[in-house]
């Protein structure tokens, strides 16, 4: 009697609980403020987007959205997983791997990237084990390697200093778009959603839901719970190598910073710090959400108190998303098949819009002729308009920049609603992958266009 309880409570984990797509209103206030931060950060400042001002947040944000990734898969395991000792593993990685390589141990990049994963994967699997066999609780282990490791780092390497590897020496630049920084966020997202396609993501999520009812379903917790320190640690090993080359030296401090910011980023991105929820495309826009409110607040001049005015920024917003999750219920009574996709898509659109506005030269427009034209003749006044008028070069220049962006925008909106219909149709309930497919192509294919507009420029200065 008692496995047919238990799989009756886990079937809301493993179908209407655990679905990443077509039904998951913990993804609406995410989506909300990241467009809405944009939308402010581009009017205030619309060199963003540029291919330097994305290259740049490009370099900033992708070691906070990795240490999401690695609270991320330790939370999901349940028991109030959450591993506050992120920030000093990415802070030890850091300082050992400039130590080494300053000794002469650590040149080549397939060596350096073994090599952090590696010390992430080993740290993570003692915490795993303390916490299965010595029965402590994870908060109380997380803890103490934060205060571990933090003292650890400052005996390692006192002050910051050191340098990175040379192959890392152009990473940090920011100055373009696309940047290995980019492809190594990319391969990581990509990797984390074929793994949600595994039967061992299914028994993680069934675990985090309710441990009782999958230990007596046959999953075996402890292979998955060691499973996802090791997950963590893969993770940690690749965030500590973009921070490495965001700063290019070692720091022992500054990492620390990030497990107060990543925690904040898993919660605003819809995660459960109970376990058994949370997706790669919440954790992106929660770590991106933050970065857009320190964007934002650097527009203003706050003076001595820019920092205070920061912390209380990331505390108000996060306890207002936490508040706002308790109308999910009533939103659910109202919008029983709300789509993250078609909602981030219909936003997107509206959103470009106002890039659109930010970023286009009114000034241009308002320009004096060259010479003052004479009399006007009647019949052409009234001919004219009806004539089939010559394009200016400057009208045929904008109509071939506007082109790709209004194609790409009509293809997305395609393939959202396609992608929608089709699987609606289907036996499948989960559009998680579809989201993670369109939201890429969104990135790349934005990127693509301001790379080709901003090499068409380059051409157009030298000719």
């Amino acid at each position: 009697m008692t496995p047919s309880i238990s799989q009756s409570s886990a079937k809301p984990a493993t179908k209407a609980d655990l679905q990443g797509g077509r039904s998951n209103p913990f993804l609406l206030m995410p989506i909300t403020l990241f467009f809405a931060l944009l939308s402010i950060a581009v009017i205030r400042t619309p060199s963003l987007m540029t291919a330097s001002g994305i290259g740049a947040a490009v370099i900033v944000v992708t070691p906070l959205i990795l240490a999401t990734y690695t609270l991320m898969a330790s939370t999901i395991s349940g028991r109030g997983t959450v591993d506050l000792s992120v920030g000093p593993l990415i802070g030890f990685i850091n300082v050992t791997l400039v130590q080494l390589h300053g000794a002469g141990l650590l040149e080549n990049p397939i060596a350096v990237f073994l090599y952090c994963m590696a010390v992430g994967a080993v740290y993570q699997l003692i915490f795993a084990l303390i916490v299965i066999y010595v029965r402590v609780q994870p908060i109380i282990v997380s803890l103490s390697g934060y205060l571990a490791l933090s003292g650890i780092n400052l005996v390692i390497l006192p002050r910051p200093g050191g340098m990175a590897p040379p192959f890392m020496a152009e990473w940090g630049y920011g100055t373009s778009i696309f940047s290995p920084v980019l492809i190594i966020l990319i391969v990581a997202t990509v990797a984390w959603l074929l793994f949600t396609a595994t039967a061992f993501y299914t028994h993680l999520r069934l675990m985090g839901s309710d441990e009782r009812a999958a230990y007596t379903s046959g999953v075996p917790i402890t292979v998955v719970r060691i499973g996802a320190h090791l997950i963590s640690g893969c993770f940690a090993g690749l965030a500590s190598i973009c921070f490495t080359a965001l700063i290019s030296s070692g720091d022992p401090s500054q990492g620390t910073t990030y497990t107060l910011i990543a925690v904040t980023a898993l919660v605003l991105g819809g995660a459960s710090l109970a376990g058994g929820r949370g997706g790669v495309f919440g954790s992106a826009l929660g770590a991106l959400n933050l970065y857009m409110i320190t964007y934002v607040l650097s527009t203003f001049n706050f003076g001595a108190v820019q920092s205070f005015v920061t912390n209380l920024a990331y505390g108000a917003i996060l306890v207002i998303s936490l508040l706002l999750t308790l109308l999910i219920p009533v939103i659910q009574r109202h919008i029983r098949n709300f789509s993250p996709l078609l909602y981030f898509v219909a936003l997107s659109v509206v959103v470009l819009g106002v890039i659109l506005h930010a970023t286009f030269d009114y000034a241009s427009l308002g320009a004096a002729p060259a010479s003052m034209p004479g009399p006007m003749d009647l019949q052409t006044a009234m001919v004219g308009p009806l004539e089939i008028a010559v394009l200016s070069p400057e009208t045929i220049a904008l109509r071939q920049e506007a082109a790709p962006i209004i194609f790409f925008v009509i293809l997305l909106v395609s393939i959202a609603v396609f992608l929608r219909l089709a699987i609606g149709q289907s036996s499948r309930t989960s559009l998680g992958p579809a989201v993670a497919v369109v939201v890429a192509a969104l990135v790349l294919g934005g990127a693509w266009v301001m790379h080709e507009s901003a090499m068409s420029t380059k051409t157009e200065a030298v000719n």
